[in-house]
């Protein structure tokens, strides 16, 4: 795989450069800020950009701006972005629009190497990777009436979903059959109002229901 990383810490930064290229990786460009990224971008061409969420000169919300004109601009690029804390309103931002190649993570996440590399090697394949912490601290919060009303074993299937688990995934994790997961998921589009027309993209609209349901206290 080929990856460019925009993160300010030198330290991180060159780890993720050795971990990468210690596992068979070609990391094309290492830089400490969006400028310069976008500046080796224009030269190179990743699979993926791992992204800082918060870099240089501001340190608030650099990452988020680069992600967001990544998905615009390099559709064709998968974008990770690293956040040092759950930041749920900056999930919802991108995930927003078409979230297909896109990752959410938190750095901590990033010691579970297996589970770091998985991620990036699901963005690359075009699925959706969401940190499972943000899921559960929006799954702890209040909800609406719809996310109020799914069954305990509704919010794990969810959960799951909104992690970017497929419904294999979904099967493995919890145990359950395939019809099982299908008939709970068809149960979360109903209780959710997400209609069949919009099939092709109700797995992203429920996650999508889900995080903008976060109240004020939700970072």
């Amino acid at each position: 795989m080929k990856i460019a990383i925009a993160e300010d810490s030198a330290l991180l930064r060159e780890g993720l450069v050795e971990l990468l290229s210690g596992r068979g990786h070609q990391v094309l460009a290492a830089a400490g800020n969006a400028e310069d990224l976008f500046a080796a971008l224009e030269t190179v061409e990743p699979d993926v950009v791992i992204l800082d969420n918060r870099m240089p000169p501001t340190h608030t919300s650099e990452g988020i701006r680069a992600a967001l004109l990544l998905r615009q601009t390099r559709p064709e690029i998968g974008v990770l972005l690293l956040s040092q804390y759950v930041e749920t309103r900056y999930a919802t931002q991108l995930f927003a629009g078409q979230p297909s190649g896109t990752g959410y993570l938190l750095k901590d996440r990033v010691a579970d190497v297996g589970a770091f590399l998985q991620a990036l090697e699901r963005i690359r394949a075009g699925e959706t990777v969401l940190d499972p912490e943000v899921v559960r601290a929006l799954m702890g919060a209040g909800k609406p009436a719809g996310l109020a009303s799914l069954t305990p074993r509704e919010q794990e299937v969810l959960e799951l979903m909104a992690q970017g688990r497929t419904n294999a995934g979904i099967c493995a994790e919890l145990f359950l059959s395939a019809g099982a997961v299908e008939k709970h998921i068809t149960s979360i589009f109903g209780k959710l109002d997400l209609l069949p027309a919009a099939a092709d993209h109700r797995r992203v609209l429920a996650v999508l229901h889900y995080l903008e349901a976060a109240p004020p206290g939700v970072a």
